[in-house]
């Protein structure tokens, strides 16, 4: 009963989260910065469409949420020690009574089950990893590195010794926490693996890793909230952040639309990159009569390659990049809202 409860206050926290990540997105859509592969500067996205990502990650947490307060709803009591209740209770009243949604339909079962608990933690630790993810990444943006965005004073702390310095401190917290969240889950399902069926007394280890576990949620589910809700983004370090070279498969695709099969329109295009290189110069600065020594292909209008606006803007397909399908996903998000 316990839990029941309290998965509705997890709700409505990460919810919260949610709905601050999509309030930014639609409000910050015209921000472009870089987006990252291995680490490395890939391709122009939209700020927005890296919240929302994040968002999505979410509401699938929320979505596992409910299916799993479906199941956490369910009514042992009258199950006995194992062998069931002699004197005819009614279980299926007791259950209305409690607010159960059903009865477990097996006593040696309902006495041992802790799939919930179990899947509690897993849920907790998917979650955690989502939030520890999100952390990351905002722990590099504020860094002086990226200096993409700045966390409010009341999510950052000072340094004990450096008085330059700005700590990300709650962002470390989360991901430090999201350690022990998965410890936790992976420490109780090594203590179900080898127990023999109906209760046993190594079932009590179910308590301490389930509160400490929702405590851990509520608290790095309120701290992330907070964050992201007052930290400030930089747009001009976003854009000053994206460069030419990230606009190379945007010349593949240019010679894809001249006709030239992917396959060699990327060759053509490494090969740009490479000559560039050879030049000590960035891509764009390539004059047309260079480009035309790797392929005949291009022509004066190559120089429309070399916009990241343009470049963002052609994935326009559900789920892309561009202003028109981040605000879909903006609309989708808060339409799924609004029924859960």
């Amino acid at each position: 009963m316990w839990l029941r409860e309290e998965l509705k206050t997890l709700h409505t926290f990460l919810r919260a989260l949610i709905e601050v990540l999509v309030l930014r997105a639609e409000h910050e859509v015209d921000i472009l910065m870089p987006g990252y592969t291995h680490l490395q500067r890939a391709q122009p996205i939209r700020w927005s469409h890296w919240l929302m990502s994040y968002a999505w990650a979410l509401q699938r947490d929320l979505e596992r949420l409910d299916e799993l307060s479906t199941r956490v709803n369910v009514l042992p009591l009258g199950s006995g020690a194992l062998a069931g209740n002699p004197f005819n209770v009614d279980r299926e009243f007791l259950a209305q009574e409690l607010g159960f949604a059903k009865v477990s339909d097996n006593s040696l079962d309902g006495t041992s089950s802790r799939d919930y608990i179990a899947e509690f933690l897993f849920w907790a630790s998917m979650n955690a990893v989502h939030l520890s993810k999100l952390a990351e990444d905002l722990i590099l943006y504020c860094s002086k590195e990226f200096g993409y965005v700045t966390l409010s004073d009341a999510y950052s702390t000072g340094s004990s010794l450096m008085p330059q310095k700005k700590n990300a401190d709650s962002l470390e917290l989360i991901r430090g926490k999201a350690g022990r969240v998965f410890g936790q889950c992976a420490g109780f399902m090594m203590v179900l693996k080898g127990l023999p069926s109906t209760y046993n007394k190594d079932l009590q280890e179910d308590k301490e890793a389930m509160f400490e576990v929702y405590d851990t949620m509520t608290g790095i589910l309120q701290v992330a909230t907070g964050t992201i809700s007052t930290l400030t983004v930089h747009p001009e370090a976003c854009v000053a952040a994206l460069s030419s070279d990230m606009l190379a498969t945007d010349l593949a695709y240019y010679l894809v639309r001249k006709g030239v099969a992917f396959r060699e329109a990327h060759g053509l295009s490494g090969a740009a990159v490479a000559l560039a290189e050879q030049g000590k110069k960035s891509i764009s600065q390539l004059a047309l009569v260079e480009l035309k020594t790797i392929s005949s292909v291009f022509d004066e209008d190559v120089a429309a390659v070399w916009d990241y606006e343009s470049s963002v803007q052609q994935y326009s397909a559900y789920g892309g990049t561009s202003r028109e399908s981040v605000l879909q996903q903006v609309s989708s998000l808060k339409t799924w809202l609004q029924i859960h």
